[in-house]
Parts: structure tokens; sequence; C-alpha cells
């Protein structure tokens, strides 16, 4: 179930991706026209794209969730869940659900005018999925064989979501009503639901879960929908962006900052090695709010840390939101969206968030280097680098890929990998027996540690360039 679940929230990435591209461009048209485009034809323009992608992501989550989990990633299988998409929206629309209720349109439960939901979207994108790796490979006879395989997934999938239509209508009310709870308890808790919030976000990153918690206050599950309504503007100036502006300070200051106490306290033979890797992962934090690069490097070597480093993120953003210090992201917290942030008229003093990051990476440098030394904690470079470890991570080209790959199947076994698959930074793998496999040795080989959710499942940390090497190791297997 979990690794199922890791699937999801895998698949979750591909329609994540886009929103960047909608944050860049509402990000500029707001830096042309402050006013939402009304003195400008040229913001309007951008603005208004933007937004196409911002207002429609529940129907991006169908097409990137099918597409994410289908076998072969096939572009079949996203017009797949595109046709359960538009199944469901037709059929679960206020107009249709009192025709078929046989009840007055005023009658109709709210939750069928949100039924154009990221979490609806993700449904039907899983639902797809499966119906479409079910369904791919089939042959019909030879007097219908046109309509066989991929194309079949897509006609097969729309009977299949009028059944899902009957089941929303039945449970929609209910799951909208009780989200819309979860959201509202969390929400009436004002800051201190924004650090409850931020606390668990970072805790459930080893499990790679924390897409499903985000979603909630993210987008339109629970009614908060803070991001869309951070870059649409349609929420209110000093609450809007509470639940992503604590994140700035973390991100951008305290992560990095981070990173330079565990180079501090690397040993002198070692700092060299260690620097190289720190930097590289400190600087994908601070740009783009790409986290994991760097937090994997402390996390199974010290988990203490890991905790305060939640707990901090937490604090974070509990006074962003007491103070009312706020700014949003398209993609993550890191220097492009902050700096799009400043133009944004639903940001309220973006500039203390960086006042705020200072001084976290002040706590960040101090907290770090003691627990550190006082626990003798073994962070990068405490315990000596092999050469092959170092050289993977700045080796340039290609080829470096191959190689990482060849790593891999030497730790794991080519007999003893089933599956192979990847999310932002971590390689995926069903595999016959995950018990044979030791963190050290995955270490030995370059990679920054794993993960064994399960017997039969393993992840390997690899960094930003994962696609790249589950290609290379999928090419390799074949061979």
């Amino acid at each position: 179930m979990l690794n199922f679940l890791q699937r999801i929230g895998k698949a979750l990435m591909v329609p994540v991706a886009v929103l960047p591209a909608a944050a860049l461009l509402m990000g500029i048209g707001y830096w042309i026209d402050p006013d939402w485009g009304v003195n400008s034809q040229l913001a309007a323009l951008l603005i208004k794209s933007g937004a196409a992608l911002i207002d429609n992501m529940g129907m991006l989550f169908a097409i990137g969730v099918a597409f994410g989990m289908s076998k072969d990633n096939h572009g079949s299988a996203a017009l797949t869940g595109l046709v359960g998409w538009l199944v469901v929206q037709q059929l679960c629309s206020p107009g249709v659900v009192a025709i078929i209720l046989n009840i007055p349109l005023e009658e109709v439960p709210a939750a069928f005018g949100k039924v154009n939901s990221q979490f609806v979207g993700i449904l039907v994108g899983v639902i797809s999925a499966l119906v479409y790796n079910r369904t791919y490979q089939v042959e019909l006879p030879a007097a219908f064989s046109f309509f066989s395989g991929r194309r079949l997934s897509a006609i097969v999938n729309s009977f299949v979501m009028i059944a899902v239509s009957f089941g929303i209508m039945l449970i929609w009310p209910v799951i909208f009503n009780g989200l819309v709870d979860f959201g509202k308890s969390i929400q009436d808790l004002g800051a201190a639901g924004a650090g409850i919030f931020g606390f668990f976000n970072r805790l459930l990153i080893p499990v790679g879960l924390h897409h499903a918690l985000n979603s909630v206050f993210w987008f339109d599950v629970a009614g908060i929908n803070d991001i869309g309504n951070f870059l649409g503007g349609t929420g209110v100036k000093g609450v809007t962006g509470m639940y992503q502006a604590g994140f700035f300070p973390i991100m951008m200051f305290g992560l990095p900052a981070a990173a330079l106490a565990m180079y501090h306290e690397a040993m002198p033979s070692e700092k060299q090695k260690a620097g190289g890797i720190l930097m590289a992962a400190a600087f994908a934090t601070f740009f783009t709010g790409v986290t994991e690069p760097l937090e994997f490097l402390f996390l199974f070597a010290a988990p203490a840390l890991f905790v305060v480093h939640a707990a901090l993120t937490g604090i974070s953003l509990f006074i962003a939101a007491t103070m009312q210090w706020t700014a949003g992201f398209g993609f993550s917290a890191g220097l492009v969206d902050l700096l799009l942030s400043f133009k944004n008229p639903m940001a309220n003093e973006p500039f203390m968030l960086v006042v705020l990051g200072l001084v976290f990476a002040v706590i960040y440098y101090l907290v770090f280097r003691f627990m550190i030394k006082t626990f003798n904690l073994k962070t990068i470079g405490r315990v000596a680098i092999d050469e092959d470890e170092s050289s993977e991570y700045v080796a340039g080209g290609s080829d470096k890929h191959v190689t990482r790959a060849r790593k891999v199947i030497e730790i794991v076994g080519a007999k003893n990998i089933l599956n192979v698959d990847n999310c932002a930074t971590r390689l995926r793998l069903t595999v016959k027996d995950s018990s044979k496999i030791t963190d050290t040795s995955v270490k030995k080989a370059g990679f920054a540690g794993s993960i064994k959710p399960g017997k039969d499942a393993l992840q390997i940390i690899v960094g930003p360039d994962v696609e790249f090497v589950a290609d290379a190791l999928k090419n390799e297997l074949k061979k």
C-alpha cells in the first residue's frame, strides 16, 4: 500500500512541474502591471495565460497522474486520463446531477460545484492509469483489431468513468464536507495551524507522502487553495500565502546555513570533497527550493537533525503567519519564486521573509554545529568519503549516468530488480529482496543514501538528475 501511495506521489510531480510556467507568466504580468492587467494588454495576456493553467489544475492532475502511473509512460495514457476527466466532469456537473437525481437545481449539494478539483483529478488519474495498465496490450478479434491496445484503453475508460461518476455522486459530498471540516479545523488554528502543517510537511519527506498533505492546503481540495488563491489574487492580503511563506526562510537561508555547518564540522581531510557536494545541494535549495538533495545528506546520518529541521520549519511558518508576512510560489520556495512574489499584489511585506531567513540561517548554523559536535553525529565529511562517491557528484556528461546506473546494478543485482521508477530525486526500485542491500554499500557507490519502504521496495537517493540515471538503468537492464 505504501509503495502504491508513493507511486501516486511520484506521478503528481508530472502536473506539478507545469506550475512554474504559470508562476512565471503571472509573475511577469504582475511585474508589468500590479493592477492585474487592467492597465496593460501585455500584462493581461500573461496573467490570463498563467491562469489557464492554475484554473485547470484538476484536469492537469488527471492527465499527469494517468501518464505518470502508466507502465510505459506513453502519451495514450494521458489521453485515457483526459477522457476519464471529461466524462466525470460532464456527469457530475450540477445540471446533470439534478437531472439524474431528479431534484431541483438549487437542491444539488454544493460539493458538485467543486468537482473540478485536484482531488477528483487525482482520483480520475489513478483509476485511468489502472485501466490503461490492464488494457493497453489487449488484442481484440481481427474484426475489431483497429481498436486493440492503447486505443482500447480510452474506450474502456469512458465506460468505467460512468460507474465512477455514480460513485462520486454518492461519496463526493461526504468526502468534500469531511475535507472542508479538516481544512477548516486547521485553518481555524490560524498561525498555529500553519506551523503544524509545516512540521508535518517536512516529516513526511522520507516516505514521499508530503504531496498528499500539501494538496489539502495548497490546492482546492478543502477550500483553502493557498497557491491558487495567491497566484489568482482571489484571497485575503496578509492571510493567503500563510501556508507557503514560511518555507522561504528555511529553503533559501536555513538549509544552506545547515550545509555550511556540516562543512565546518567535516574532517580537514574531507572538507574539499564534502564542500563540493554540500555547495551544489545548498545552491539547489536556495535558487529553486528543491531541498531533497541536501536533506537526504543528513536525514539518515543524523535523524535527530531532521526532526529539528522539521520543527524549525513549523516555527518559521508560525512566525510568518503570525506577522502576516506572505509570499507564494508556483513551484517551490526558492529565489525565483520569491522575486516573482515581490510584484504580486497578494504578497504582504515579503522582504521581511528575507530578514526572518537571515535569523533562521544563524539558528540553523548554531544548532547544527552544536548537535553535530555534542552528539558526534556522522554527517557528511565526518567519515571518509569514498573517492568514487565524490567523483560521481562532480563528474559531467552523459557517461556519468551510465556509470551510476551500472553501480546500481552492482549494488542491487540485475536479477534482483523487477521494476525501475523515479521521483524528483529518488530512484524507486521494486526488487525481489531488499534485505541484502545495505545503506553503506549505497553510499560507497556515490549515492546520498537509501530507503527500504518494504521487503520488495528500495529507494536510492540520486539527486536532481535521477531521471537520466533511471533511463540509463533501464537501458542497461535491457542489455
